[in-house]
Order: C-alpha cells, then sequence, then structure tokens
C-alpha cells in the first residue's frame, strides 16, 4: 500500500506590519495574526484558484488555534508560509507557518468553509479545482 503525500505547494505571503498591529507593549497584537492568516489563506486561494471560480466563492474561516513562538516588532521582515492540508467537503483544512528570517514567530492551524457568494450556502469544490492546489507527483 503506498503512503499519501501531500502534494500541496506551500504559498508564501509577504506580511506587511502597520503601526496599527503594534499592541501597549510595543510589539504586534496578537489579534493581527488572524488577519495576516486570513490575508495568507485567501491570497492562497487567489493565486491557484481560476478566476470563474474565485467569482463564485468566499471563505469563512471556522477556527484558529494559535501557537506563539516569539513576538514580532514594527519593521520586522515577515513572511507566512500556508499549506493547504486537505479538502473535505466544503471545507479546507491549513498549516501557516510565520517567520521573521530564520525564526517561527508563530504557527497555525486553521479550518475553513468554501461558500457559494450567492447564496452564502456552503459548497463543495470542483474536483478539478482541488486538484490545482494538490498537483501530482513526479513519476519515479
Amino acid at each position: 500500500m503506498r503512503a499519501f503525500v501531500n502534494t500541496a505547494t506551500p504559498h508564501n505571503y509577504p506580511i506587511p506590519i502597520d503601526s496599527s498591529d503594534i499592541d501597549f507593549m510595543g510589539h504586534v497584537n496578537n489579534a493581527s495574526y488572524l488577519k495576516w492568516v486570513q490575508d495568507a489563506v485567501i491570497d492562497h486561494w487567489r493565486s491557484l484558484a481560476p478566476p470563474e471560480a474565485v467569482a463564485r466563492h468566499l471563505w469563512v474561516a471556522l477556527k484558529h488555534e494559535i501557537t506563539y513562538r516569539r513576538p514580532t516588532f514594527l519593521g520586522d521582515d515577515v513572511i507566512a508560509t500556508v499549506l493547504l492540508e486537505k479538502v473535505q467537503g466544503a471545507r479546507a483544512f491549513y498549516q501557516t507557518v510565520i517567520r521573521r528570517g530564520e525564526d517561527v514567530v508563530a504557527e497555525v492551524r486553521s479550518s475553513w468553509c468554501c461558500v457559494d457568494a450567492s447564496t452564502l450556502r456552503p459548497a463543495r469544490l470542483a474536483r478539478e479545482i482541488v486538484d490545482r492546489f494538490f498537483p501530482a507527483p513526479a513519476a519515479d
């Protein structure tokens, strides 16, 4: 039996840190990380989905689990690396790692629901759209 290999390509999203992200302690407020993850996941979707699918579908966050490792500050160069783990029905499961250089500043596991842009009801993605996110592995 062959083991499942996730063939999803990691998606890098540069994160701009704005002065409004800074809290009373002088570092990025925890709530900003949620916005960053949402922006990174949506950017991932828009970068790989065909334009007609982007127009027909929206994504709603269902759950975020964030582990904070290090604080970030105004002026830091931060990047989020998004990896789609799986799509199950109308749900998608992501792992996002936020880094400053080599340092991991936060790790986020999140689940999302795809909704039809017209009805706002959960919507399954067509297999050919999902396949764009999981390219076939190279033959041995």
